[in-house]
């Protein structure tokens, strides 16, 4: 007598087929790279108008970075600390004096930004850029 075993469906599957997996897996790669740098750039931003109101001379102070990188303060150039101890006594007798920063088209960014730093980090927290209209 011959014996035979009799196999069943579930003797079959003795391990996962992985290749549609793997499958998914780099498509989905695939279009997330190629999706994710199309979010950044898919973004509506619309800069602020560059005609603003006039500027209020009460209560507020200009600080001017020049085309050099010198700051000029009262129309005369003063170096950063000299500044900054100029800011925090100004700060202790009007703490509600707003700062208004002018600097030259052609200063990087990065150096007005550290500017802008550094005044708020000598107390003041309303500090604003002046630009110059598009009609001038």
């Amino acid at each position: 007598m011959n014996r035979r075993k009799t196999r069943s469906q579930l003797d079959t599957i003795d391990e996962i087929n992985m290749t549609p997996l793997m499958d998914l897996t780099f498509l989905l790669l695939i279009i997330f790279m190629i999706a994710t740098p199309l979010l950044e750039y898919s973004i509506d931003v619309s800069p602020p108008e560059m005609n603003a109101d006039k500027i209020e001379d009460k209560n507020s102070e200009t600080v001017n970075l020049l085309a050099d990188g010198r700051i000029n303060y009262r129309g005369r150039i003063v170096s950063l600390d000299n500044l900054l101890k100029i800011l925090q006594n100004l700060r202790v007798v009007s703490p509600k004096t707003t700062i208004f920063l002018r600097a030259d088209g052609n200063i990087p960014y990065r150096q007005v930004i550290e500017l802008m730093k550094d005044i708020k980090n000598s107390g003041f927290s309303n500090i604003s850029l002046i630009t110059v209209s598009e009609n001038d």
